[in-house]
């Protein structure tokens, strides 16, 4: 998929109804409201407990991550069509890598065991910085591999399960393993363009992971600082 004149990339539609671009406005309305206050909550949550530099400053990167996803997502889906609508929509497929990665950032420094902990953060960095630079620099292009390379973050931490998904306490993995399957299941939506409100259910099944995630990364600060 490469790009047209105006920017847009070639094969991409936009013919929502005013209905489903209600629905889809609701959903972002929503979660920025929820992001915000939950990023503020988990920041203050963090400075309070007996947390070090290096797990307090985890916790601020995946607060700053959350909130950027949310504000570019919604930035993006609400604008009107025209050249700017597809530079946003190139920042709205790139943050997605620093949301994983950031979620990933408090995980292992909080619950991390022992260098693999730490090689995998670095590695999903890398693959995020990566992706992020693929989408900004090369848009309507790899669309698809993109796909494939967001599942491979996102489940990238089964491979060293013992290092930190093993650590989270019963509540905080399985919050991590809903959201995970809820991301999974969404790219359904995300792909079925014909579907009547394809992308409002797409987005609704991103700010329900997200939440979901958003819980894993609360009840690690709250069981790390007990």
């Amino acid at each position: 998929m490469f790009l047209a004149e105006d920017g847009r990339p070639i094969g991409l539609s936009w013919n929502y109804t005013r209905k489903e671009l209600m629905a889809d406005a609701a959903i972002h309305v929503a979660g920025i409201v929820f992001g915000v206050a939950g990023a503020i909550a988990i920041v203050i949550l963090a400075a309070m407990a007996p947390l070090d530099w290096t797990e307090r400053a985890g916790v601020a990167v995946y607060a700053a991550a959350l909130v950027s996803m949310l504000g570019v997502s919604a930035t993006y889906n609400m604008w009107p069509v025209g050249r700017r609508k597809w530079i946003l929509r190139r920042a709205d497929h790139a943050i997605i890598y620093l949301m994983i990665a950031g979620t990933y950032t408090p995980l292992v420094a909080l619950v991390g065991r022992g260098s693999t902990a730490s090689i995998l953060l670095a590695f999903i960095w890398v693959l995020a910085g990566i992706g992020i630079a693929l989408k900004l620099f090369l848009p309507g292009r790899f669309d698809r591999a993109a796909i494939g390379l967001y599942l491979l973050l996102g489940w990238s931490g089964v491979a060293t399960y013992e290092s930190v998904i093993g650590a989270l306490k019963p509540d905080a993995f399985w919050f991590l393993a809903i959201g995970g399957v809820l991301y999974s299941l969404g790219i359904v939506f995300h792909v079925w363009r014909s579907l009547p409100y394809q992308n409002a259910i797409w987005h609704a099944f991103v700010l329900a992971a997200t939440a979901c995630h958003y819980g894993t990364v609360l009840t690690s600060v709250i069981d790390t600082g007990l």
